[in-house]
């Protein structure tokens, strides 16, 4: 049957061109969820910084509870050491006087620690959200740019489908309908140049006399090594042979 090589070489390269653009579409929502994460993280970082203030504000006051209850106590000894009537009783309310004395200072340098605490924690929390307003300004402005990315490929592919679309009509039904299956089978690569006597996209030799055919007659011609759709490429045309191994998704 004679074919209109041209346009199925058209429709091809139509084909190929849908297919890198869908390509650059699938990347884009793993590119989304990508910087959504980093959002997260950076929140997460905040959030830790404000959990751990509210940790150590929780003990501190635990710390200054306690504090308080020792106190009660002592005041508590200092009343009893007037009630005693043994030098023995009054030497052992001295020793829990002087013993929880210990333990008020011993908690106290612990508030301490914990105050110098805080303030490292609340120079990490403004650092924190410094960071966090930057990062979401930055990663908002990705995520911008990949919307409009995307809503520029969606219009590319409209386009390109349309053209294919109001190119496919101008081929004959049965070829059409040929170069759909072999696209299908062969990763979306139906057709394939013939030069210097060899299949470019399979590396394999064809015999003489389909070489002959192909080159005086507009027959469907298919390959007999991997199946595709055959046509001749004059040594010169060196760019459209390299075009085709350029865009062949593998070789046979």
């Amino acid at each position: 049957m004679d074919a209109d090589f041209k346009k199925l070489i058209e429709l091809q390269g139509l084909d190929i061109e849908i297919r890198k653009v869908l390509s650059l579409l699938d990347k884009i929502p793993a590119q989304v969820e990508a910087i959504d994460r980093k959002i997260e993280a950076a929140t997460q970082t905040l959030n830790q910084a404000r959990e751990n203030l509210s940790l150590n504000q929780k003990k501190r006051r635990d710390l200054e509870g306690e504090v308080k209850d020792i106190k009660a106590h002592i005041s508590k000894y200092k009343l009893q050491l007037n009630q005693v009537k043994t030098n023995r009783e009054y030497q052992s309310l001295l020793k829990e006087v002087s013993d929880n004395q210990q333990k008020i200072d011993r908690l106290e340098e612990e508030i301490i620690g914990e105050l110098l605490n805080a303030d490292q924690i609340e120079a990490d929390i403004r650092a924190a959200v410094e960071c966090d307003r930057e990062e979401k300004t930055r990663f908002d402005r990705e995520k911008t740019t990949l919307a409009g990315e995307r809503e520029y490929w969606e219009g590319q592919v409209r386009d390109l489908e349309a053209r294919k679309q109001a190119l496919l009509p101008q081929i004959p039904e049965d070829q059409a309908a040929l170069y759909e299956r072999i696209a299908l089978r062969m990763g979306g690569q139906a057709l394939s140049p013939v030069t210097d006597d060899f299949c470019i996209l399979c590396h394999v030799r064809i015999r003489p006399q389909m070489l002959s055919e192909l080159i005086e007659k507009s027959e469907i011609l298919l390959c007999e090594n991997c199946g595709r759709i055959l046509y001749w490429v004059r040594d010169k045309d060196e760019a459209a042979r390299d075009e085709a191994e350029k865009d062949a998704p593998g070789h046979f």
